[in-house]
């Protein structure tokens, strides 16, 4: 029951992150953000968080809500997992200090109201195309892009299952 109860302090709605986040810049910390769908969470995922974390003191992971899933065009049966599995499975994970779930198209709402000190997407990104890039770096904040591991991918996971 203890694991749960700090698995569910993790998932936080915007304004109580706000106060978090100014609690952890109270005592000198910084913190990372990154975003995704992580609908089936791969090999691929785990590389992109942890080099997110290793990036700041505490990590927020944003994750896309069902409605926004779908929005992306990721087909007919995406999410395969909703979005309160998705964002419990993040919370459980030692490297993620902070989970939310957004319901815009882009985080970039959510980025302008939280302003990380780094935000961190994979290499299948420009700066240019990252939600909320010109605002972290308009605070003083970086922006940071993870290389991608080939191989994994959510589509392919699916596709695997699908033919057999």
């Amino acid at each position: 029951m203890k694991q749960t109860a700090a698995i569910q302090n993790k998932l936080f709605d915007v304004v109580r992150l706000q106060h978090q986040i100014a609690s952890w810049r109270n005592i000198g910390k910084t913190i990372s953000f990154t975003n995704g769908c992580f609908d089936i969470l791969h090999q691929g995922h785990i590389y992109s968080l942890s080099q997110a974390a290793n990036e700041a003191d505490y990590l927020i992971v944003a994750v896309n809500s069902d409605a926004s899933v779908k929005r992306l065009g990721k087909g007919d049966n995406r999410p395969i997992n909703n979005q309160e599995s998705r964002a419990l499975i993040l919370a459980s994970l030692v490297i993620v200090d902070a989970v939310i779930i957004f319901d815009e198209d882009t985080p970039q709402q959510l980025i302008a109201a939280l302003l990380p000190d780094v935000l961190v997407k994979g290499g299948d990104y420009t700066i240019e195309q990252i939600a909320g890039a010109k605002e972290v770096m308009a605070n003083g904040g970086r922006v940071v892009i993870n290389k991608i591991i080939e191989g994994f991918s959510t589509t392919n996971i699916i596709n695997k299952i699908s033919c057999g």
